[in-house]
């Protein structure tokens, strides 16, 4: 696969050290921080520079998204059933508005809307470093987690449709695309990405700002046409 090419005749030298200082950079941006969350997301992709950016990226990805689903699966066994992070669509809609959305239970402070946003701006934007530089496999099924959970939780989990949580789905979609473009054989679509292709239903996208709908969003037809092109 394209993604394995190049490993064997040029070693990619990562810095540990530059990473955990790109962490705590990261870190000092959130709902504590000044300015917007969308402009603190912004803010916070330009701190991750370079390969060593790019790996912390997809670390956060990875850290959000085994929280998320451990965090879920917490409050499926509590209804006496079973977590499946291969397609969380399907357990939420049966188990309605009990379950919460695992997004905003910030894992080591990690906020989807910021910390998750900066990272996967990083990643679309270099998607041909990100698969020279970590396993993009398991890096596409952690956005596609991230994916279904923000969609899902619109759907069924009474969460608001919002101006940073649109920005983070659209991104979402298009980051995956470019990263499987980067891939010579990506895998299937995940079931959860295909169901919602089906769909033709557009979302009011809300400004808290100003308290008011400022558009409206059809994530089916955006997934159709990015990753079916």
């Amino acid at each position: 696969m394209r993604w394995l090419r190049g490993l064997g005749k040029r070693r990619i030298q990562l810095d540990p050290a530059r990473q955990q200082e790109l962490l705590r950079e990261l870190r000092q941006f959130g709902p504590h921080g000044n300015g917007k969350l969308g402009d603190q997301a912004v803010r916070a992709s330009a701190v991750l520079e370079g390969i060593d950016g790019v790996a912390v990226a997809a670390s956060i990805l990875r850290e959000f998204a085994d929280a998320a689903f451990a965090d879920f699966a917490t409050q499926s066994a509590a209804l006496g059933m079973t977590a499946d992070r291969r397609n969380y669509r399907e357990l939420w809609e049966s188990a309605g508005k009990r379950l919460k959305s695992p997004l905003f239970a910030r894992p080591r402070g990690l906020h989807p809307y910021v910390h998750v946003a900066a990272a996967v701006t990083v990643i679309g934007a270099q998607a041909p470093a990100t698969v020279r530089i970590v396993d993009p496999l398991p890096l596409l099924s952690h956005m596609f987690e991230i994916l279904d959970l923000t969609l899902a939780g619109w759907e069924y989990g009474r969460v608001l449709v919002d101006v940073d949580g649109a920005t983070l789905a659209v991104n979402l979609i298009t980051a995956a695309t470019a990263l499987r473009g980067e891939m010579s054989d990506p895998p299937p679509l995940p079931l959860p990405a295909r169901t919602q292709m089906r769909s033709n239903k557009s979302v009011n996208v809300l400004d808290p700002a100003v308290s008011r709908i400022v558009g409206q969003w059809n994530p089916g037809k955006q997934m159709r046409e990015c990753l079916l092109a």
